[in-house]
C-alpha cells in the first residue's frame, strides 16, 4: 500500500513508475522497485538518525 501512495504522492517516484510501465515492464514488478526504494529511504534515515530532506536539483547552476 505504501508504494502505491508513494507513486500518487511524490513526484520522482511517479515519474520512475510510468518510465519503467512505459517501458513494457510488470506494473507489480514496478511497484516492487518502488517498495525498496522506500525501504531504503528508510533505512538510510534510520542510519544517520537525521530527518529525510528531499534534495531539489538546482538548474541555475547548469544555465551558467
Amino acid at each position: 500500500m505504501a508504494s502505491l501512495t508513494a507513486v500518487k504522492l511524490d513526484a520522482d517516484l511517479k515519474a520512475y513508475y510510468e518510465r519503467k510501465v512505459g517501458e513494457g515492464k510488470n506494473k507489480m514488478s514496478v511497484l516492487n522497485a518502488v517498495k525498496n526504494k522506500l525501504l531504503a529511504r528508510v533505512i538510510s534515515v534510520v542510519n544517520k538518525q537525521e530527518l529525510y530532506v528531499k534534495k531539489q536539483l538546482r538548474i541555475d547552476m547548469f544555465l551558467s
